[in-house]
């Protein structure tokens, strides 16, 4: 074969050596293999391990906010506010972000109203947590002032803080809430599951830092708690309170009380408490002024009490007020304990003894009686049991053991010692002479009907005492500063030592009176104590009696009462 021939022949294929072939199902096995752990991995995330895994996600970034529920408000029987609830906004951060260095934390402490060594302490309290406050219920203006200076690790959230218009005239009785706005005293307390509604809930998605990144939807609707009539009108409230303040810095007094009844319904209308305190500011509260004295305290009433023991004299064949009974001579002994008059009254009607407001008539006359028999009309008038207000820690009162009864027991319960009441107890008990012998539960909430109330005098004995009532605040008498221009008045006066460590004290009383206007169609009945006057007068008649003129006859004019066409002038 010739060389040209030779080179126009092609070369042969060359043939892979046995090792690259080797090497290269190598690589292509492990491509696979690779491919199928990487698709068998992925398979395994997205569809075995998905529910956990999104879970895990979730709750790195998925979050439920409580939406906070408004709190129900509470109003007088007209729908005057006497306790709202304005949104605000609190201030928390997270310790472990704030930032170290000092300028920002001196912006941060001037604009939450704190020292830098305030601040820096706090944090230093709590570096070890991821929560702490900075300042709670802020203005929703101050609270942006905040974080508008954008310091990583400060958050807000939104909150609610309850207000009161009427501040201290009402204070007691409505109560207030905590910083989390959770009913602590009174009817704010009472009422709490019914005024607090039902707080809601939302999903949200944080970045890692706890901010809002998207909102995905509420889970639940925050249900506003429900608002709360009560039976108070706040115009005779404020003026109630007024005129009790006056009364007790114009005497010297320790404190005092009123009750105003709607005689009804027996829905109170005012109920005033001395002292008291401002609801929206507590710094340097005195706790003495918490006290719902007119519910939860009691005392012995004295005198107010005798007509209540005067109807079951009156009830017994053969009395009437123009009875004659003879006092003299105004002082007796019962066992070993001496009763006495003021003077010696000699010979009273039942009415007189009323005016009068003769011991040793009352005495004698509770002797005549069966044992039991004015310890069993205190109790049918609502003695010793609770008034059913619903008022937390409400009192009572107490009546003595009728085990034993002795004759003093049953002589001073007929003038007034020996027993405890409450103010409204006192109130209630007498609205079964304005109603012809049908007592009225007393009512903090306002009521759509009038209750049918219960029978406990007999209405002839009743009309009778509202007569003799009348007589106790006539020219003349004890009560007369009592009266009131215009309207015909019935009440009585009551005048009581208060006791001490070792008993009754010689110096301190307590000056009472229970008042109805107008006698001739009832429509309030009042009661007002007045604790421990020290300015000289302490004498109901004196104290007491002319704050219930006062009061009452400002209430008759703001309820449209009309005047008796013939009442003449005091």
């Amino acid at each position: 074969m010739s060389a040209r021939q030779s080179r126009g022949r092609s070369a042969p294929p060359s043939v892979a050596p046995p090792l690259a072939r080797w090497r290269f199902g190598l690589v292509l096995v492990g491509i696979v293999a690779v491919a199928a752990v990487l698709v068998g991995r992925i398979t395994l995330l997205q569809v075995m391990d998905r529910p956990f895994l999104q879970s895990q996600g979730d709750a790195r970034t998925l979050r439920h906010e409580a939406i906070p529920a408004h709190r129900g408000m509470i109003t007088d029987r007209y729908g005057e506010p006497l306790a709202i609830s304005t949104p605000v906004v609190t201030l928390w951060a997270n310790p472990q972000e704030l930032p170290e260095d000092p300028v920002r934390r001196v912006m941060l402490a001037q604009a939450l109203g704190m020292s830098l060594f305030d601040l820096d302490a706090r944090i230093a309290r709590y570096d070890e947590h991821e929560f702490m406050y900075l300042r709670r219920q802020m203005t929703p203006r101050a609270a942006q002032e905040v974080l508008d200076l954008r310091v990583a690790g400060v958050y807000s959230q939104q909150e609610y803080k309850r207000y009161y218009p009427a501040g201290e005239v009402a204070a007691q009785l409505i109560g207030v809430t905590d910083v989390d706005d959770a009913g602590q005293e009174g009817l704010e307390l009472a009422y709490q599951p019914y005024l607090s509604g039902r707080p809601g809930q939302r999903r949200i998605i944080q970045d890692r830092r706890g901010r809002l990144v998207r909102e995905l939807g509420v889970v639940r609707e925050a249900q506003p708690g429900g608002d709360l009539t009560l039976a108070i009108d706040q115009r005779l409230q404020y003026m109630a309170y007024r005129e009790l303040r006056s009364a007790v810095e114009d005497n010297d007094a320790d404190g005092g009380v009123l009750v105003m009844l709607d005689s009804r319904t027996g829905e109170v209308l005012a109920m005033v408490n001395l002292p008291s305190y401002n609801p929206n500011n507590r710094a340097g509260l005195d706790p003495g002024g918490l006290r719902n004295q007119a519910l939860v305290d009691v005392f012995e009433p004295g005198s107010v009490v005798k007509p209540l023991a005067m109807s079951t004299v009156l009830e017994k064949p053969g009395y009437s007020p123009e009875t004659v009974m003879d006092t003299a001579p105004g002082w007796m002994r019962i066992d070993g304990y001496t009763i006495r008059d003021f003077r010696n009254y000699g010979e009273l009607s039942l009415t007189d003894v009323l005016v009068k407001s003769s011991n040793i008539g009352m005495s004698r006359l509770a002797l005549e009686l069966r044992d039991t028999a004015i310890w069993e009309r205190y109790n049918q008038l609502g003695f010793s049991h609770s008034p059913g207000t619903g008022f937390p820690g409400e009192a009572g009162g107490n009546l003595p053991d009728t085990v034993n009864f002795s004759r003093s027991e049953r002589a001073s319960l007929a003038y007034g010692y020996g027993l405890s009441v409450s103010a409204v107890q006192l109130a209630s008990a007498c609205t079964a002479i304005a109603n012809r012998g049908r007592r009225m539960p007393p009512s903090l909430l306002k009521l759509d009907e009038a209750p049918p109330g219960e029978p406990v005098i007999e209405p002839a004995v009743a009309d009778e005492l509202m007569g003799m009532l009348e007589a106790v605040v006539g020219p003349g008498t004890g009560g007369r500063r009592a009266r009131i221009e215009g309207y015909r008045v019935a009440g009585k006066t009551g005048t009581v030592r208060k006791t001490g460590q070792s008993g009754y004290d010689e110096d301190a009383y307590r000056s009472v009176f229970v008042g109805i206007a107008p006698a001739s169609k009832p429509r309030i009945v009042t009661a007002i104590m007045i604790d421990h006057p020290k300015a000289g007068e302490f004498y109901g008649g004196a104290v007491a009696a002319p704050v219930f003129s006062d009061v009452a006859g400002s209430a008759l004019r703001l309820l449209g009462v009309p005047p008796d066409a013939d009442e003449s002038s005091p």
